[in-house]
């Protein structure tokens, strides 16, 4: 997406438009435009809007990694996993355990108790 999208997006949530959707569009149209961090409070409004949008939950998740925040996107993830499930969204289920399975294996091993 390009700036001219996401300054339209901006100027609708201006004037009292706020809604899951718009909040998803523009929330992406800045995770594609590389702005990570910028996007995730919109993901976030997205699905505090709607905790039932499974795709603003896999794109929050995809923002959060990018922003740095690994153990929120993962959070993320297991919350759109459950959403998916419940809706029968399998394919946004499979899509969100791959990328929960990469954010695993990207974490240092937790430190053992008693050593």
């Amino acid at each position: 997406m390009n700036p001219k999208q996401i300054e339209a997006l901006s100027a609708m949530l201006a004037k009292g438009q706020d809604n899951a959707l718009l909040r998803f569009g523009l929330g992406q149209a800045l995770l594609g435009n590389e702005q990570a961090a910028d996007a995730v409070p919109h993901l976030q409004a997205a699905v505090a809007h709607d905790p039932n949008y499974s795709a603003a939950w896999k794109l929050l998740g995809k923002a959060l990694a990018a922003s740095g925040d690994a153990q929120a996107a993962m959070d993320a993830y297991q919350r759109g996993i459950t959403v998916a499930e419940a809706k029968g969204d399998l394919q946004a289920v499979k899509e969100m355990q791959v990328f929960l399975k990469r954010l695993q294996r990207e974490l240092p091993p937790a430190p053992q108790a008693g050593r």
